[in-house]
């Protein structure tokens, strides 16, 4: 699929809106691609009205304003031998919504469920192809 902001934007509200308790969503692409900007439509899918950020210095932000609690997470600085300590499978298998962007970083660590959204850049720096694996 190829989209522009403003369709990936309604892409991540339709999906927030049909995201179930346990869903986890794995973001992955080149830094600027669009992966916070997709996280924040799924949150507005999920009826979360606090203002989504970017996690990178947190790891972690919750959002319980929404039909189900978001953890939105972002593995950017972590290695794969750092996510057993930091707790976030608590999150990930909890029975909220997790997304993580970053989620190459944790091969192997996510359920085998994860809907996994590659972004990538196109030729139109307007474009972004989206590449979706919905997991087992």
């Amino acid at each position: 699929m190829f989209f522009d902001e403003e369709q990936l934007t309604e892409y991540g509200k339709e999906l927030g809106s049909r995201l179930g308790s346990g869903a986890v969503v794995a973001l992955v692409g080149e830094l600027g691609v669009g992966k916070t900007t997709l996280a924040k439509a799924i949150a507005d899918g999920l009826g979360v009205t606090e203002t989504v950020t970017s996690p990178t210095f947190t790891l972690i932000c919750e959002y319980r304003s929404g039909r189900l609690p978001l953890y939105h997470m972002d593995f950017y600085r972590l290695d794969a031998s750092e996510l057993a300590e930091t707790g976030c499978d608590e999150y990930i298998f909890g029975t909220g919504v997790a997304i993580i962007e970053w989620a190459s970083r944790a091969d192997g660590f996510l359920p085998n469920n994860t809907l996994r959204i590659e972004l990538n850049y196109t030729d139109d720096p307007n474009i972004r192809e989206v590449i979706v694996n919905a997991g087992d």
